[in-house]
């Protein structure tokens, strides 16, 4: 395959979805995310190793090779017009600047025209912006990457943009989060066509999770706030952001902002977009995580220093907030080099 190595195909099963699934089209151009198409190349090639029997083509506008988000040069197998009429999956990667992808109009009309051939089609990352210029997310539940969800439902209010699972699946239409969600998303879609048994051999063979835990929310900094421009809703967010731990009830931030709790809340939601409690536990939740991942205190003794008083409540918000225990997080996000203690 061009410039990415072809795995072999394994011995023959039977696929679970009903005919059409064979053919895996990846659109490639330039300063296309590597991973992006990588990611996905390597988890349905790696397939076909356990019984999969996938066709993946990668294809540019012209045939030609593309350079890469990491300046890689890539190789495509060939242009559109060497893709079989009918196509199981079509797969858009993207680009981190998502603008000049969009305003290409070569890459949106080759899109358009090859997901009507499509019997699903799929981005990944930045990619859910190219499908939805081509118009394919109108009305549909879209995921992209954390940092650009906000941007995705500016430019295309019409895509309903959930920024924090790893991948939604809306119909025929499936959308991932960043970079490696797209390995997430691509196991989801070999589970699919040739069962659980299939996806879970190539998630062992490639080390990743089967499923992984938690969504995006455990990588992102989603709970950041607007910048206000009211003094008072300013000298409440400085009061908290400098004593997480401090007892903020509405009464004390009202009195430290100089104005009625009515009108703090009022401001609160017009000028941050959540309410002072939901700003007062946005703050702690981010001190404990900077407390987890550089501290050495235990679980409860972050807890107290964060404002949450016991375990049990951060374990909850966490829960609800991350997804994700405070302990996995302090595992996942301390250091890629284990105990360090040692």
């Amino acid at each position: 395959m061009g410039g990415i190595a072809r795995r072999a195909a394994g011995p023959s099963r039977t696929p679970r979805a009903s005919g059409g699934v064979r053919t895996v089209a990846i659109v490639a151009f330039d300063g296309v995310q590597l991973l992006d198409v990588t990611g996905p190349v390597e988890v349905f090639t790696t397939a076909n190793h356990y019984g999969a029997d996938y066709d993946v083509r990668v294809v540019s506008l012209a045939g030609d090779a593309v350079t890469t988000s990491s300046g890689l040069v890539i190789s495509a197998d060939g242009a559109p017009g060497t893709l079989p009429r009918r196509l199981g999956t079509l797969l858009v990667p993207g680009r981190r600047d998502w603008r000049s992808a969009v305003a290409d109009t070569g890459l949106i009309g080759l899109v358009t025209d090859l997901s009507t051939r499509a019997k699903r089609v799929a981005s990944v990352c930045a990619g859910a912006f190219v499908l939805a210029e081509a118009g394919i997310l109108d009305g549909r539940r879209a995921a992209t990457h954390w940092e650009l969800a906000s941007q995705l439902a500016a430019a295309y209010p019409q895509v309903r943009v959930d920024g924090h699972p790893v991948f939604v699946r809306d119909g025929q239409v499936a959308t991932s989060a960043g970079i490696t969600a797209g390995i997430d998303l691509s196991l989801s879609l070999v589970e699919e066509d040739w069962g659980a048994d299939v996806a879970r051999d190539v998630a062992r063979q490639l080390v990743v999770f089967m499923a992984r835990p938690g969504g995006q929310a455990q990588f992102s900094a989603r709970l950041t706030p607007r910048e206000p421009r009211h003094p008072a809703v300013r000298r409440v967010m400085d009061r908290v952001t400098a004593d997480p731990a401090g007892g903020h009830t509405l009464a004390t931030l009202a009195d430290e902002g100089g104005v009625s709790v009515r009108h703090l809340e009022r401001l609160f939601r017009t000028e941050v977009g959540m309410t002072p409690g939901r700003y007062v536990e946005s703050v702690r939740v981010e001190a404990a995580q900077t407390l987890l991942a550089d501290g050495t205190g235990t679980v409860e003794e972050v807890a107290r220093q964060a404002g949450f008083g016991s375990s049990e409540s951060l374990r909850r918000v966490f829960q609800h907030t991350l997804g994700v225990s405070p302990t996995v997080y302090r595992a996942r996000f301390r250091s890629t080099l284990g105990d360090r203690t040692r």
